[in-house]
């Protein structure tokens, strides 16, 4: 699921499907604009047997993530976010960069400017550090059990 207004999809879906081709997953791409095509979509997919829910971080998608977190929850659907604080607000799980490691970062950037460095000579940098946060109660509301490989491996397990 990801915003159909904004850039950001087109860097992801490409690689998204080469995953799911790879994992011989039938990806469905659903472009949303409004809380009436997440609850649209959301259903759809809630009436699929085994399916899941990859919500691509945008900012559209950050400004309704409780539409989102609700109606995967109503309809059943399994879904993963890329930031922890769709986990920490009831999503099953979050796999992406650290964003308070990445403020930090950006803290040092904001210094080396306001100290006389032209941005455009600033390399870019990607994230370095990934969190994954595991909300069991929302698993557990899914009817479903988080394997003790994944729990080991989260840096926040949510009770």
């Amino acid at each position: 699921m990801f915003s159909r207004d904004t850039a950001s999809s087109s860097a992801y879906i490409p690689s998204f499907e080469t995953a799911a081709r790879s994992l011989k997953v039938e990806s469905i791409i659903a472009p949303v604009h409004s809380d009436a095509e997440i609850e649209t979509a959301i259903t759809a997919l809630g009436r699929e047997p085994g399916g899941g829910l990859v919500v691509m971080p945008d900012l559209f998608i950050l400004v309704h993530r409780t539409p989102i977190i609700l109606a995967a929850a109503r309809n059943n659907v399994p879904a993963v976010y890329s930031a922890s604080y769709f986990a920490r607000d009831g999503g099953l799980l979050s796999y992406g960069a650290d964003l308070d490691d990445l403020l930090r970062r950006a803290a040092t950037y904001v210094n080396r400017v306001l100290r006389g460095e032209k941005p455009g000579d600033l390399p870019v940098q990607f994230p370095t550090k990934y969190e994954m946060v595991v909300n069991v109660k929302t698993a557990k509301a899914l009817g479903l059990t988080v394997p003790q490989s994944i729990l080991l491996r989260a840096d926040e397990v949510i009770e």
